[in-house]
């Protein structure tokens, strides 16, 4: 009995171990694994090329930015002094018009046409007809969503270009004048190309033809609609004027 006792009576407990606390939980973000690495786990040369690259876009948009604000500024110290230089770099590329817009907005249709004197392989000389180069981007632009710039632009660009820096007897004031000149002749070159109608292009002669712009069916106002030509003289084609001989 006693023994049962003994075996039936439960052991007493031993003293218990303290529980863990738990530990803080990090606010540190993890790393993503996708997450692209930063600058400085980069070597040291990827690095140079970085910042050299930056360097350059930032110099070269403030150049830009800076060039296009003291065209448009009214004349100042720096216009005065650098002029030609800024003139240089934004006509005709970077040349701002405003004659979509009020007060004056155009109400002409320019057309800019173009033919050649050709020197034929019977060693004659001949005149071709009338081209009509803007007829020509006109077309191409026409049921394209995206025309290009230069369709769009780059003749009628350069004819204003060649008109705001002429007098009417087709005299260029200042270097604007004859780089113009040098700008309609290459563009007429690259279409005409180096021969035409079976003959080497040795001459080349631009006018442009302006057709004022009807008035509406109920409007009272009478405007003449006859095209005025403006015919510019013969210019020799030199080696320069040729697309393909200039890249060369």
């Amino acid at each position: 009995m006693a023994g049962l006792g003994m075996a039936g009576t439960a052991p007493e407990p031993g003293p218990t171990e303290p529980e863990p606390e738990p530990e803080p939980a990090s606010t540190e973000p993890k790393p993503d694994a996708g997450a692209a690495e930063p600058l400085t786990a980069l070597s040291l040369p990827a690095q140079l090329i970085i910042a050299v690259g930056i360097a350059v876009a930032a110099v070269a948009a403030a150049i830009h930015l800076s060039a296009a604000f003291l065209a448009v500024s009214p004349p100042n110290t720096l216009t005065k002094r650098h002029g030609a230089a800024i003139d240089d770099y934004i006509y005709p590329e970077f040349e701002r018009v405003w004659k979509l817009f009020a007060p004056n907005p155009l109400q002409q249709n320019i057309a800019v046409q173009a033919r050649a004197e050709i020197r034929t392989r019977e060693g004659g000389t001949a005149t071709t007809g009338w081209r009509d180069l803007s007829a020509q981007d006109g077309a191409a632009i026409r049921h394209n969503p995206l025309p290009s710039h230069t369709q769009q632009n780059e003749l009628r660009r350069a004819w204003e270009f060649y008109v705001g820096s002429h007098d009417a007897q087709e005299r260029p004031q200042g270097m604007r004048g004859s780089l113009s000149e040098q700008y309609i002749r290459r563009i007429v070159m690259l279409r005409f190309g180096r021969e035409e109608d079976g003959g080497a292009v040795e001459r080349i002669q631009v006018r442009s033809a302006t057709t004022p712009v009807a008035p509406p069916s109920w409007s009272d106002e009478k405007i003449d609609t006859e095209t005025i030509y403006r015919t510019l003289p013969w210019w020799t084609v030199t080696t320069g004027d040729i697309p393909e001989a200039k890249s060369r």
